[in-house]
């Protein structure tokens, strides 16, 4: 990163570097970017280093009182310290983006919907416990109770690159409080994310390639939600992608954040080139059910989250469905390197 950065302030240096603004913007960009980095490791240098300083004094002291300092001092640097690892494994193009999730009941009725709200609380919950801003862009009631899907747009530095770890089946198994017997029930919600792209990507796009729909929008949005006709629901009929929006004051609002949706998993398509892998992209469309789920979360008869794919598991299943799943994303975004 110091390499990096007497690069640019090099380049920042030269004549005519002001001639292209939007050049120079996005050099004086990196730049702080870079500056704010080193500065977050230099503090965390220097407070591991007084750390180890306050241990040997006390040990040299004799001085139990520093224990408790010590302590508090060391979970305060190695949480920071672990966010900082966990940072420098987001090496993909778009893991800085802001990100969009939809989350979509699959098998197991009333029980997979209302599973489909606790995840959608539980991913709520980590975005805000992460400083990151929510805004549901799709929402879809269960008839009964839950939620049928639900899309939300995440906001934030390196959004995209924590949830993409998520994307996938989640499974539950729990005694069902929608079953008089008190039977045990398994259920199952599919997790897709796609990364915000910005209006400098382009991908053409045959008009006549889009079939849109639009209905009135509906479920948790209170009054701001428009209660005409104004939600969008767009389907790319080559790939047979379908996105939707409904949190926008209007259709052509609502028209252009679909169309942005739609961008997004196009590009993906694009990039791999290989139409076989269109199935996949579209996470939505794999069978949500029995053996191809990623976690499962189980409440009963013992208390257990498991990742099928990286083997991490946590036994204190309320402090994971309270948004404490940066452990699993960790897990998963270190697998990842090593594989």
């Amino acid at each position: 990163m110091e390499k990096d950065l007497a690069e640019l302030d090099q380049k920042a240096q030269e004549p005519g570097f002001w001639d292209d603004a939007e050049n120079s913007q996005l050099i004086l960009q990196k730049s702080k970017s870079i500056r704010d980095k080193l500065e977050v490791l230099d503090r965390l240098v220097n407070d591991g280093e007084d750390l180890i300083t306050l241990v040997e004094l006390g040990l040299e002291e004799k001085d139990e009182s520093v224990l408790e300092e010590v302590q508090i001092s060391f979970d305060e640097v190695r949480n920071r310290y672990e966010k900082l690892r966990l940072q420098t494994l987001l090496k993909g193009e778009y893991d800085r983006n802001d990100a969009i999730f939809t989350l979509h009941a699959g098998a197991g009725g009333t029980e997979a919907m209302d599973w489909v709200e606790m995840l959608f609380r539980m991913f709520t919950r980590w975005a805000e416990n992460n400083q990151f801003q929510t805004r549901v862009l799709d929402f879809l009631e269960g008839e009964e109770a839950g939620i049928k899907s639900v899309t939300v747009e995440v906001t934030g530095e390196n959004a995209y690159g924590y949830l993409k770890s998520e994307k996938g089946v989640h499974r539950l198994v729990r005694i069902s409080p929608f079953d008089s017997s008190g039977r045990r029930h398994t259920s199952f919600a599919s997790m897709d994310v796609m990364p915000m792209l910005d209006d400098s990507i382009q991908i053409d796009i045959n008009p006549e390639d889009i079939k849109m729909d639009v209905y009135r929008s509906s479920g948790a949005g209170g009054q701001h939600i428009n209660k005409t006709s104004s939600a969008v629901r767009l389907t790319h009929i080559p790939t047979g992608i379908v996105v939707a929006c409904q949190n926008e004051r209007s259709q052509f609002q609502n028209k252009d954040t679909a169309m942005k949706m739609l961008y997004a998993k196009l590009l993906e398509i694009k990039e791999r080139e290989q139409k076989e892998k269109i199935s996949e992209i579209k996470g939505d469309q794999m069978e949500i059910a029995w053996g191809s789920q990623i976690r499962s979360y189980v409440f009963c008869p013992y208390t257990l989250v498991k990742d099928h794919r990286t083997g991490y598991e946590e036994g204190n299943i309320d402090k994971v469905m309270n948004g404490g799943i940066d452990e699993f994303i960790s897990a998963y975004l270190s697998y990842m390197t090593r594989k």
